[in-house]
């Protein structure tokens, strides 16, 4: 019983979702956050609403804040009086594309700020994030987060579950409710909560929770009066305006789910994201990885660059938000981004050099594997006999360039070379064999015949086993939109060359129709290193690297969070033939997200920020370049409704300069955090 009749009790909270950027700029939304969180903190302070739920990220209150100083005790108090709720998290970053190192950066930063501001309840709310990890869970325990919020993502499951261990909330309907901001009737009002909140109870028990606002989304004056009213009107139901921690302590947590949320049966997770814009996946990783290191030298070094590396880890978590990242935003939007990218880089590299510098030594990075390499930029010619170089450029020396008492002049203009260099040599004879058509070592071999790429590993031949491929795509920044009876096109190789000859690497330039192909081989290595760097000119496409293993594919091991997750595939699965009819559906595909690493029969493949990886019956691909021009396509055939504002971008075909950089071998998974650290080393030695 609730009140004097038989209905269920819905708590209904206040909230709004709010994207830092996506189809409008950052200032442009900062506007109308200040138009918007304005009129909810006065609603707070009179008592027309309980509560509000600042959407489970602490940027958005320091975005206002820096236009609205004044307001910060008010904000303080109402904090302190449990009326509002912010954190945990410093931004509501994508989870698919963002590493375990900065997904706790995040978490570590939210809680501080979100403690500062004297707030003590946290739920880890995700409620627009496009999936979610298996590997999130996890981490949030280790931060003692034990609520959480989802929707996307979700298969048949009840409103509340346990996720991994953490007490979970299905929103089954979404955190999207604006119907009390409409101008419907209140009986049309009523009708359309009563037809949500019966789908919501067919997956709950007694107590049902009802979010109550939607992206960038203001709140009504009369809240209150429309409840009232529609509490006369509905019989099986009684809304109470609430909190989400009200929910949770009312509700019971039963059943366990600990996959990966990745179902698009019942809502999209818009998995084109993972392709869109790829250079700015790149710029991510490589950020990631380099402020990391940068971190873990200073920290070993002792020295005070820990703001510094806060501030760059904000900018780095203000990129992540997923609708920056997965590259559905303007292209103002994601022209910000790279200069937030840029900053990143430029602190990351700073640091590493001034620590170099007080070391008085040149910094180098060690693999952690049988062969020691280590990359140097010196201003010197003299090349020692287990040195070999690789480029040189004219430049200023770091320790000029770092140095407080002076200013580089013309005179400290010189040449710059980069250096692969040898430590801990064996004596032994380099093993590197190239010519224009092959290159192998004791390892690896790769020959070019008949047009084909052939691969042998420990004398095993694998015929015709890369291809680079390109469809046509009709899709937009959310998902590939296949092209039914299209054919995808193969690169016709037209000849090779060797570009580079040494004792410690070897190049060999393939050129096909599509773009040339830098193969890289090192003295004894397991893995062969690819560059492709290509002028685009085409408009809605595809591009892809396809590997060619001997049988079906039906399981891969990828990167996720830094470990290791295991995915089922149906490898004859057909996106073309599996096109939604009705509205409301968004194709399942056969890609998957992945960070830098992929792994399937033995195969391996690590890369530089290429996110997104497909199966089809034998092959494993690897998106190099997905090119579209709009952001929400109304007509694109694999996503029946659209997901955003039809708004288009040019710079989402990404004309121009494009790039991928990855590398592949044959070696067992366990091993395979060896076979990454070859490329993204994580040992520092002066």
């Amino acid at each position: 019983m609730f009140g004097n009749r038989k209905k269920k009790k819905v708590i209904a909270y206040i909230h709004t979702h709010w994207d830092r950027e996506w189809y409008r700029e950052f200032e442009v939304f900062r506007l109308r956050l200040l138009k918007v969180f304005d009129h909810i903190l006065q609603m707070l302070e009179d008592g027309v609403i309980p509560s509000f739920y600042f959407d489970g990220q602490v940027v958005a209150l320091l975005d206002y804040l820096e236009m609205r100083p004044e307001k910060e005790p008010l904000i303080r108090k109402l904090i302190a009086e449990e009326k509002l709720f912010i954190g945990p998290f410093y931004c509501l970053v994508d989870e698919f594309l963002t590493d375990g190192i900065c997904y706790r950066k995040n978490l570590e930063i939210g809680l501080k700020i979100a403690k500062e501001f004297g707030c003590k309840k946290f739920v880890a709310y995700l409620a627009d994030t496009f999936g979610h990890s298996k590997n999130v869970p996890e981490i949030l325990s280790e931060f003692d987060i034990d609520k959480a919020v989802v929707w996307r993502g979700c298969p048949d499951l009840k409103a509340n579950f346990k996720f991994g261990g953490i007490n979970t909330v299905n929103l089954v309907r979404g955190y999207f409710n604006d119907v009390f901001s409409s101008n419907m009737p209140i009986v049309d009002k009523a009708n359309a909560l009563k037809s949500n909140l019966d789908l919501i109870a067919k997956k709950s028990g007694n107590t049902l929770l009802l979010p109550i606002g939607a992206d960038h989304l203001d709140v009504p004056d009369n809240i209150q009066k429309q409840i009232d009213r529609i509490n006369s009107i509905l019989e099986d139901y009684e809304i109470v305006l609430g909190s989400i921690f009200d929910y949770f302590e009312e509700v019971n947590f039963r059943s366990k789910y600990d996959d990966e949320l990745r179902d698009n049966s019942k809502t999209f997770i818009l998995p084109g994201t993972y392709s869109s814009r790829l250079y700015l996946k790149q710029l991510n990783t490589e950020c990631s990885y380099k402020l990391d290191l940068a971190s873990k030298i200073q920290y070993n070094f002792g020295s005070e660059y820990d703001s510094i590396i806060e501030h760059a880890y904000k900018l780095l978590l203000q990129n992540q938000a997923h609708d920056s990242i997965c590259g559905c935003s303007t292209d103002l939007v994601h022209e910000e981004n790279v200069i937030r990218y840029k900053k990143v880089l430029q602190i990351a590299n700073t640091i590493i050099d001034e620590i170099r510098q007080t070391q008085e030594k040149n910094l180098t990075i060690s693999f952690k594997n049988d062969d020691k390499y280590k990359l140097l930029e010196v201003e010197r010619t003299e090349i020692e006999p287990e040195t070999q170089v690789l480029s040189k450029k004219l430049g200023f020396p770091p320790a000029i360039l770092n140095d407080t008492n002076r200013i580089p002049i013309t005179e400290d203009y010189t040449t710059i070379y980069t250096l692969l260099k040898e430590f801990n040599p064996d004596g032994k004879k380099s093993d590197l064999i190239v010519d224009s058509n092959t290159i192998f070592n004791s390892n690896m071999r790769l020959e070019i015949v008949d047009g084909k790429i052939n691969l042998y590993n420990k004398n095993k031949k694998y015929e015709n086993f890369i291809e680079f491929v390109r469809a046509k795509d009709k899709g937009d920044s959310y998902n590939f939109g296949p092209v039914y009876d299209d054919e995808y096109e193969i690169a016709q190789i037209k000849n090779s060359q060797v570009i580079a000859k040494g004792h410690l690497r070897s190049t060999i330039r393939i050129f096909t129709d599509f773009f040339n192909i830098d193969i890289s081989l090192d003295k004894r290595s397991k893995l062969l290193n690819f560059k492709i760097k290509w002028l685009n000119v085409l408009s809605n496409r595809l591009w892809q690297v396809k590997f060619n293993l001997p049988k079906k594919i039906k399981e891969t091991a990828s990167e996720d969070m830094n470990m290791l997750i295991f995915r089922k595939f149906d490898p004859d699965y057909d996106i073309r033939k599996n096109l939604p009819k009705e509205k409301g559906y968004e194709a399942k595909t056969n890609t998957a997200p992945m960070q830098r690493f992929v792994w399937a029969n033995g195969f391996g493949i690590i890369t530089k920020g290429l996110t997104e990886y497909e199966i089809f019956k034998n092959s494993l691909s690897i998106t190099i370049l997905r090119s579209t021009g709009i952001i929400s396509n109304p007509d694109n055939p694999a996503r029946t409704t659209p997901a955003g504002p039809p708004i288009e971008v040019p710079g989402l075909q990404q004309i121009g300069t494009n790039k991928a950089e990855f590398s592949i071998g044959f070696f067992p998974i366990d091993d395979w955090t060896d076979y990454v650290e070859q490329i993204y080393p994580q040992t520092v030695i002066f």
